[in-house]
């Protein structure tokens, strides 16, 4: 399984960036799939989730600005970043469920165990 980002990048506040999450090796359709970031000094942060049919959920400090979507036919996730903030400086990984759990996370209501991670795209806000 090899789940690869890009997209990222320099950005100056306020404005936007799309990040891909491309996903090989993995059954796409049937599992949950993230993103996450961490800036320097802070943990790793769930930022957007989205489930099989679509449904999203995302963090307090990203809603109405951040949306999360993906293409089946393309193995593909994205999150499109609007309206951004300096606050929004990190590395932005994507990540997938795994069959067995993985490193648990809470998203709202739901709790999700991911197992698989790409190596993450650095974006940047000034």
């Amino acid at each position: 399984v090899q789940l690869v980002e890009s997209g990222g990048g320099s950005v100056q506040a306020g404005g936007s960036l799309r990040l891909s999450c491309a996903a090989s090796g993995y059954t796409f359709r049937r599992t949950y799939m993230a993103w996450f970031r961490q800036a320097p000094g802070k943990e790793r942060e769930g930022v957007a989730i989205i489930d099989t049919d679509g449904r999203t959920s995302y963090a307090d400090s990203v809603k109405g600005r951040f949306t999360i979507s993906k293409d089946n036919a393309k193995n593909t996730v994205y999150l499109q970043m609007d309206s951004q903030r300096s606050e929004d400086t990190a590395m932005y990984t994507c990540a997938a469920e795994g069959p067995d759990g993985g490193t648990w996370y809470q998203f709202g209501g739901i709790r999700v165990g991911f197992a698989y991670w790409g190596q993450g795209t650095q974006v940047t806000v000034s």
